[in-house]
């Protein structure tokens, strides 16, 4: 008697003319655009094509969008998106035009973002219609910011509206850039200390060979890296930032979801990013410019999974929540305290134009070591006050100080490090 065999597993259906699978590991074409970063015009320096529809155009790894392009091909596969659509740049020029500065084409003052990527409809008109797939990386417009913490600073008499800058409503005016990842891979690992060959083969194998490129194509010297941008918020005239002789209040702030969207309590994220938000207003209320630059990198880039077990492990160590172990409980589980490695967060600021910051709201010694290592002179630095640490935070505080985060108030010792100040789970 035969065995009856399992049945077979479903024939998938084409919904087109078979294709083979295109590789984009080859050599380059001839006649694609060369990019010559840090040249001292768009012309000079060439287009960045991260397209994938005329393969022979490309001359970058990777493809726009940051994580997103995941989800535009989600919308290919689903039939919801065409292939070969072209963005109608039509009307999207930036409200305010940012640049060009020195700081541009200064070597290896910016290595992560296209500094030109606002301006590729003006910039590349002739190549756009010759048929080039050019996107802009980055992105200006106008908005209205509106903040509960902003409305209760009017009424406790802290911001007084003016009409300019902060209006009756509560709302905040401001000029807003969205900033997509680009990176120039030789300059990229230049910051980090390593070649630009070990650079690339860490790339390929910890993405699981996602790029390929990245160890076939020496030639390719400009990557686009699947990973979230970041968003610059300016209260007052755009131009102001390059002028180092107006008062500048500035936060360079990393993404907590938590915190920042939801009010979690456990940290000082959203406390600080809107106490620096206020403290923008002020500075362009006194005639100066405020400047928040917002990054993607949830959970000290570890990711939100990451940081929730390690609220776990805090919350149930023997001992309870304490500041001596704060560090110690998130580098058992992810092997490392802190992945955001602020070596690439000056490059925003360059491509601003920024050369002096009056007032940094921020206690990071890390972002403050970053940004003066990268020759921009920071005066004031501003801390959050007392009175906006929830009590949940008060370990995350402690903590910072103690391993040597900037405060003008009095250092935990180690007697105090130990005293649990953290909720348990349960409460």
């Amino acid at each position: 008697m035969v065995a009856e065999s399992d049945p077979a597993p479903p024939v998938a259906v084409s919904h087109g003319p078979s294709r083979h699978i295109r590789l984009t590991s080859h050599s380059g074409a001839v006649g694609t655009p060369v990019i010559r970063w840090g040249a001292a015009t768009a012309a000079e320096r060439g287009p960045v094509i991260g397209t994938t529809i005329t393969r022979a155009h490309r001359n970058v790894i990777g493809t726009h969008s940051g994580s997103y392009s995941v989800y535009r091909a989600l919308a290919v596969a689903a039939g919801a998106l065409s292939r070969d659509h072209r963005a109608d740049l039509t009307n999207t020029a930036p409200t305010d035009v940012i640049g060009p500065y020195e700081q541009w084409s200064r070597p290896g003052a910016i290595v992560s973002l296209d500094p030109w990527g606002a301006m590729v409809a003006e910039a590349f008109a002739t190549e756009l219609a010759g048929g080039y797939d050019i996107r802009p990386t980055i992105a200006v417009t106008k908005a209205h910011v509106i903040l509960p913490e902003i409305a209760e600073a009017i009424v406790k008499g802290r911001l007084h509206p003016d009409g300019r800058i902060l209006l009756p409503s509560g709302a905040a005016l401001v000029t807003k850039a969205a900033v997509e990842p680009v990176w120039y891979l030789p300059g990229v690992a230049a910051r980090f200390g390593c070649s630009e060959t070990e650079l690339r083969r860490v790339l390929f194998e910890e993405t699981g060979g996602m790029y390929p490129e990245l160890v076939t194509r020496g030639d390719l010297e400009v990557f686009l890296p699947p990973i979230g941008g970041q968003t610059v918020y300016i209260f007052g005239a755009p131009r102001d930032l390059a002028d180092p002789t107006v008062e500048l209040t500035a936060r360079v702030h990393d993404e907590c979801n938590g915190s920042d969207v939801f009010g979690s309590d456990i940290c000082t994220c959203r406390p600080y990013l809107t106490h620096a938000i206020e403290e923008c207003i002020l500075g362009a209320q006194r005639g100066g410019v405020g400047v928040v630059a917002y990054s993607r990198k949830e959970g000290r880039a570890l990711g939100e999974v990451t940081k929730f077990l390690v609220y776990n492990a805090r919350k149930r160590q023997d001992g309870g929540d304490t500041a001596e172990q704060y560090f110690a409980r998130t580098e058992c589980v992810a092997g490392v305290q802190d992945m955001r490695f602020q070596e690439l967060m000056p490059d925003v600021l360059h491509w601003l134009g920024i050369r002096k910051i009056h007032r940094l709201v921020s206690m990071s010694n890390m972002k403050y070591d970053a940004i003066t290592g990268a020759g921009i002179e920071v005066g004031e630095r501003v801390n959050i006050p007392d009175e906006l640490i929830p009590p949940d935070a008060r370990v995350e505080i402690d903590a910072k100080m103690a391993a040597g985060y900037f405060t003008p108030g009095p250092v935990p010792d180690a007697d105090e490090l130990r005293i649990a100040k953290g909720r348990g789970l349960a409460q």
